[in-house]
């Protein structure tokens, strides 16, 4: 009876040796990972995102908002999907350092068996998807609570042709700023700046809600932003940990050190306005969590713990800095706050990840014959390339836009609310 078992236990093992060497190119672990990475990066920008936004404006907005997030989801899924992966990740030929190519449209190229390194190609689509969502998702807190329906759909589409796929394409996709040896490993330059800039630009451009800055224009439901904020923190583990494109080491650093940040950034915010005001906000301490995320973003699979606390501590203290100067002092009506937070944050943590990369602060250490100097040089030349070309491009897709449909509601409907004004319901039926 032992011997028919061996024999038995030996012909399974014979039968599964092809399967066996089939996946011998797909891991598994590293499989299973990206898929749950991709699916806390979606649960970010719905529902956390969309319930941090929605509690920040007034009742009379919430569901506009939500609406945007969502239709946002949607819209962005689809693109990406016709050509918007082709354009980020398809090699173009002489003008690669630049731009993808169309050659996967309706990604043609992506099987079943077709891979990106040892994981599915179509999980990591998906897990590029999630990025492309929540990037345009982030811009709406620039202009929320006064823009059309209409033209927050067109401005999306247009500005992820000419912002979003671009800068992708330069640093994840062969471009030239990944040639330069430009560190960004999970979306400071690609997601935070970029988003960050174009609010900016369209804040400028669509100009101040009524009332701002004299009348007080407070958030109607905190409750709602923290329920996304914690969404949000939990979400960014995905979001950079996910970046690693594998279950090692890298990613649970990522993890580490994106945790350190958010936390010591939302206490450095917290201290600062308790002294500054005499009470600490709860809407301070969740802002100062958002700025530390977004600054440890671009460093989270390079730097150590060391270089996560002076990242949450320079983002605490300079992205509180800038909120307030913007709002108190420029007059800027960025109305949930995204070029402070997400831009600056993303600016300070790509910045000092050219300098915490460094072996001797804790990081995985520079390039072979490169200092900490060469480091630094290469991520100010992205910073600033990427700055300038989304200003530019924003500010051209808000123009083409405003010919299309027009870009702001009327003062009248602004004083209804968009629930009613865009979609005609109303948030709260009480």
């Amino acid at each position: 009876m032992n011997h028919i078992n061996k024999k038995n236990t030996l012909l399974s093992i014979l039968l599964m040796l092809p399967a066996l060497v089939s996946a011998d190119d797909l891991n598994g672990a590293n499989t299973s990972w990206i898929l749950t990475s991709t699916a806390l990066v979606l649960f970010m920008t719905i529902p956390g995102l969309s319930l941090f936004y929605a509690g920040l404006v007034r009742s009379k907005n919430v569901l506009s908002v939500l609406m945007q997030c969502f239709t946002i989801t949607c819209v962005a899924s689809v693109v990406w999907l016709v050509f918007g992966y082709s354009m980020s990740f398809t090699a173009h030929g002489s003008l690669n350092q630049w731009i993808g190519g169309f050659d996967n449209l309706f990604l043609s190229q992506v099987s079943r068996d077709s891979m990106s390194g040892d994981i599915p190609e179509s999980v990591f689509v998906m897990f590029q998807m999630t990025f492309a969502i929540i990037t345009p998702a982030l811009v709406i807190g620039g202009f929320a609570e006064r823009i059309k329906f209409s033209a927050m759909l067109w401005f999306t589409v247009l500005w992820m042709i000419l912002v979003y796929f671009p800068v992708c394409h330069w640093v994840w996709g062969g471009g030239w700023l990944g040639d330069k040896g430009a560190l960004d490993f999970a979306g400071g330059l690609v997601v935070h700046i970029t988003a960050g800039v174009g609010a900016l630009v369209a804040a400028i451009v669509l100009g101040k809600r009524n009332g701002f800055p004299a009348t007080p224009l407070p958030p109607h439901n905190m409750t709602m932003t923290v329920t996304g904020a914690g969404m949000l923190w939990v979400g960014w583990f995905g979001f950079n940990g996910g970046s690693a494109l594998a279950a090692n080491g890298d990613a649970g650093m990522a993890i580490l050190v994106t945790h350190i940040s958010a936390a010591i950034a939302s206490l450095t915010w917290m201290i600062i306005e308790w002294i500054k005001y005499g009470k600490p906000s709860v809407l301070g301490i969740v802002t100062g969590m958002v700025a530390g995320l977004g600054s440890i973003t671009p460093a989270s699979g390079y730097v150590g713990p060391m270089g996560a606390i002076v990242i949450g501590i320079t983002a605490g203290i300079v992205c509180f800095a800038v909120t307030n100067f913007m709002k108190r002092t420029l007059h800027i009506d960025d109305s949930l706050d995204v070029f402070p937070v997400h831009g600056v944050g993303g600016i300070i943590g790509t910045l000092l990840a050219g300098i915490f990369v460094a072996s001797q602060f804790g990081g995985i250490g520079l390039a072979e014959g490169i200092s900490i100097a060469d480091q630094f040089g290469v991520q100010l030349t992205a910073v600033a390339a990427v700055i300038f070309w989304t200003a530019i491009a924003s500010y051209i897709v808000l123009k083409v836009t405003g010919i299309i449909c027009g870009l702001r509601v009327t003062d009248e409907q602004e004083r209804s609310g968009l629930n009613i004004t865009q979609h005609e319901e109303k948030g709260y039926n009480l």
